[in-house]
């Protein structure tokens, strides 16, 4: 049974290395991506954090900044992919939303692109991070 819920203090380090697992095997094309679990406790920062915990394991996770409407990170556990663990932790940010939520997905991403695409959102923004790495920003 899949639970989503915040982010308890005491999880911080399990969704930190959720966080930085799941960057690892999906952005491989960058040569060095650096301790991505110090990136994530430093951007949560402001945000809120919720969890998706199928039968007491947390699999997946959602970042949000909820001034701005801004999904900043929706990552899952490769192994429970296509279990609706990304679909519900989505959803509940948008119930919590005030207006619309975006976010920014890397261009290269084609699978996180796809799905955003099937929940709805489009394209909106192109840019570049500071390292050169291309993103979407996505919309409804």
């Amino acid at each position: 049974m899949l639970d989503i819920r915040r982010m308890r203090p005491d999880e911080l380090d399990d969704c930190a290395a959720l966080y930085d697992r799941v960057v690892r095997a999906t952005f491989t094309w960058f040569d060095d991506l650096g301790d991505q679990g110090a990136k994530f406790r430093r951007e949560i920062e402001d945000e809120e954090v919720y969890v998706g915990l199928i039968d007491g394991r947390l699999v997946g996770l959602a970042a949000f900044y909820r001034p701005d409407s801004f999904l900043h990170s929706l990552y899952v556990d490769h192994d429970v992919h296509r279990r609706g663990v990304g679909s519900a932790l989505m959803a509940h940010v948008e119930a919590l939303s005030d207006g619309p939520v975006s976010l920014k997905v890397q261009t290269r991403n084609l699978r996180a692109r796809q799905f955003y695409e099937r929940r709805g959102l489009h394209a909106v923004e192109e840019g570049r991070d500071a390292d050169q790495s291309q993103w979407v920003r996505m919309s409804r």
